[in-house]
């Protein structure tokens, strides 16, 4: 990595640890952005750090200031080069296995303690003496990460959901043990009777341990999930670098060839590509002609003709004929390399959503606190005894920490995401919902997401006097031959509309041309007009007039020729899926602006777009173009979802206010994306935004009633009227209602 240097910028990456929340993020981003001449961005999603810096500052001085504010920082492994092996992170497997024991211990002894605290059935001589057995590794081992986040923050003048749950829990548990060592909670026999009696106590024969063993069993569970789903936050990056070549073919001096790993490989080395294999890196062809398909990477469904002097990009399938390539970029300097880049930029510049239950704590903690103190002082001043006093401060404080709000988002998130799944939808996270509801524009990448993606053959423009089925039987013998895309596409539709087709006897391929051979004594050639027009056959006018229109509409053209003379035209193009116009009309109406963006020409862009119902069209765009797109829109207001399949869309899905992949595209589409769409069907886009957007909305209703029961209660608290049996009731309707309330969700119904 970089050191820094006098008036020279340098840039390093940090991998930050120990962050529980957004909140800490912003503050580790202030502590360094106070540093002279340092500029920092941190991600709470990805867990980096993102540091320019300049002057006498060194990497070490930036790990020692993020360790001063209380978290950990080093710089991370370096990315391996794309085709090479990226694996995984060596600690990424234990990353989750603290969080996974501490919740497993907690939900083991946190159900028998509130069992028993519940069911007065189950409440035998000595039931308070197991329930604190029980209960204690859940306080002390279980919560630690709550209450060491609690310290980090309050050395630092702030309030999260941590707090909450540490100082909740610690009174709850404390309380407890005072109640049971030196008040009356201890003695053989002592019960929680099942009645609902308002009546000031001084609380010596209370104890509280159901909730703090639940409370923190509850929010574990919560953790754990988010953990799990925000450990594929680099699993974008992982995705895109595995789309290259792992091994590749150096032609030697003497023409000798080895084969060696993609790494090994060095600029103005020469390699050979064979058909149907990767280009292992951005080059120049030296030798051979073929048609390369790049659709993976630039979006463009017709593949490219190249031949000597043509530049070819690393990732991309040569579909035709053999190549020799000389490397002209290799490692981090190649087009895929760039691209992951751009991608992991994306998610470094994306904000990361404030988690609404700390947004909430921030304001509700301070107050709590100050009421149990106030109450505290309220009674003392009052001439109450200590024990009573206390009582209702720690009353308040218990009754503060609702066992509901650990349920809030996780249980409408499983419900919603469960419900989603079965419908070919899937949503990755919480922080994903807040997005769905403020969108008011959705980009749609073509190729693949509104189109099928691939070549077929939409129309046959036969000379007067030739038969259509013969054009087809005689075209598609011949294409079946090729492994070019387009003849693909030809064989395909013929094999479709005549279900079977000769074996041609003869078969040669004209690089860069098309290809001609014999079909039932027939010579036949099949390919663009100029193949025919070097043998002296010219289109009829019907057909000439039947190509170029067709080549208006961006479609691809392939002329037909036997026995001398030019017989049709087919045109072959990426097709509109048949549900594209019915899903452009839904997002439409949940108030949704459709544009269409791709990498391909934009007659082909306009024709989709007319099929479809879209007026607002940007096309011939590179993938960092389709970023800068995205990031324009942004820059005039408007709140962006983006609908992709592709690697091109991946860096765009990721900048992207809410990002939707189609999961029948790449991996690094939907590793990059927010939500994931099963089906290659663009009407479950509009279902997804409808479906989050419902779900965030029970997650705000779960939020408000996980504290406006326990709000309502706070006053009995602070009056010392607060017994266990209405806190444990206010603490299970509470709960009950969260639970309920999330269940509705599984009623949700994709319209059509």
């Amino acid at each position: 990595m970089s050191t820094g240097t006098t008036g020279t910028a340098a840039e390093v990456e940090l991998a930050i640890g120990g962050m529980t929340c957004a909140s800490c993020a912003a503050r580790i981003e202030k502590k360094l952005n106070r540093m002279e001449g340092v500029s920092a961005t941190v991600n709470y999603a990805t867990e980096k750090a993102k540091v320019s810096y300049r002057g006498d500052v060194a990497v070490g001085d930036l790990i020692a200031t993020v360790e001063a504010t209380g978290y950990t920082a080093r710089e991370p492994a370096p990315e391996p080069a794309p085709g090479s092996e990226p694996g995984e992170p060596a600690d990424e497997p234990d990353a989750l296995r603290p969080l996974r024991e501490r919740l497993i211990t907690a939900v083991v002894l946190s159900v028998p303690v509130v069992a028993m605290a519940m069911i007065p059935a189950l409440q035998f001589t000595y039931w308070q003496w197991l329930s604190l057995t029980l209960a204690a590794p859940v306080v002390t081992y279980a919560a630690w990460p709550f209450h060491k986040a609690a310290f980090v923050n309050a050395r630092h003048g702030a309030a999260t959901m941590d707090t909450l749950i540490s100082v909740g829990t610690s009174a709850a548990f404390l309380w407890s043990l005072w109640a049971l060592f030196l008040g009356t909670a201890g003695t053989p026999g002592m019960t929680h009777p099942f009645e609902l009696t308002i009546e000031r106590t001084d609380g010596a024969g209370n104890i509280y341990l159901e909730a703090a063993a639940g409370v923190t069993a509850f929010i574990l569970a919560g953790r754990y999930f988010e953990a799990r789903a925000k450990r594929k936050a680099g699993a974008a990056l992982r995705a895109l670098l595995e789309l290259g070549a792992k091994d590749v073919t150096v032609v030697r001096e003497g023409g000798r060839e080895q084969t060696v790993p993609v790494g090994e490989l060095r600029v103005g080395d020469r390699f050979l590509v064979r058909p149907g294999e990767k280009i292992a890196t951005d080059g120049t062809v030296v030798e051979g002609s073929s048609a390369v398909d790049a659709s993976m990477l630039t979006g463009e469904s017709v593949p490219v003709e190249v031949g000597a002097g043509d530049p070819v990009t690393g990732a991309t399938l040569n579909a035709g004929g053999r190549l020799v390539v000389r490397a002209t970029r290799v490692g981090a300097d190649t087009q895929l390399a760039r691209m992951a880049r751009l991608v992991e930029d994306a998610q470094n510049g994306k904000a990361a959503a404030q988690r609404l239950a700390d947004r909430i704590s921030a304001v509700f903690v301070p107050v709590v606190i100050a009421l149990a103190l106030g109450t505290l002082g309220f009674w003392l001043g009052n001439g109450v005894d200590l024990t009573a006093a206390f009582t209702a401060a720690v009353a308040v404080l218990v009754i503060a920490c609702p066992c509901a709000l650990g349920l809030a988002t996780p249980t409408a998130l499983l419900v919603g995401t469960g419900r989603g799944a079965q419908l070919g939808i899937l949503i990755k996270g919480p922080e994903v919902l807040e997005s769905t509801r403020r969108v008011d524009t959705v980009v749609l990448d073509k190729t693949g997401t509104v189109t099928t993606g691939r070549m077929t053959l939409l129309a046959v423009h036969a000379a007067d006097g030739t038969d259509e089925a013969e054009v087809l039987r005689l075209a598609g013998a011949l294409e079946h031959s090729s492994e070019h895309p387009v003849a693909r596409a030809v064989a395909d539709g013929a094999l479709r509309k005549l279900g079977a087709l000769p074996v041609p006897e003869d078969f040669a391929n004209v690089p860069g041309l098309g290809v001609q051979g014999v079909v039932e004594g027939r010579a036949v050639l099949v390919g663009r007009e100029r193949l025919l027009a070097d043998r002296s056959m010219e289109l009829p006018a019907e057909l000439a007039r039947a190509r170029a229109a067709a080549e208006d509409a961006g479609r691809t053209t392939v002329a037909v020729a036997w026995d001398g003379e030019a017989r049709a035209v087919l045109e072959v193009a990426d097709a509109v899926k048949e549900t594209s116009a019915e899903a452009v009309r839904r997002l439409r109406a949940l108030g949704l602006t459709p544009l269409l963006l791709t990498g391909d020409n934009r007659a082909v862009a306009e024709s989709v777009a007319r099929a479809v119902g879209i007026e607002e069209v940007i096309a011939e765009v590179l993938p960092q173009d389709k970023v800068e797109v995205v990031e324009r829109l942004q820059a005039e207001g408007r709140s962006v979802a983006m609908v992709g399949d592709g690697v091109n869309d991946a860096a765009a899905l990721a900048r992207a206010d809410l990002g939707l992949a189609m999961g029948t595209g790449t991996d690094a589409a939907i590793e990059a994306g927010d939500l994931t769409l099963v089906r290659g069907d663009l009407r479950a886009a509009a279902d997804a935004i409808r479906l989050a957007r419902r779900t965030l909305g029970t997650i705000r209703s779960n939020l408000f009633w996980a504290f406006a029961y326990n709000v309502a209660a706070l006053p009995l608290a602070a009056a010392g009227l607060l017994t266990p049996m209405i806190a444990g009731a206010a603490m299970a309707f509470s709960s009950v209602f969260v639970v309920v309330n999330s269940l509705r969700l599984r009623t949700f119904r994709a319209t059509g």
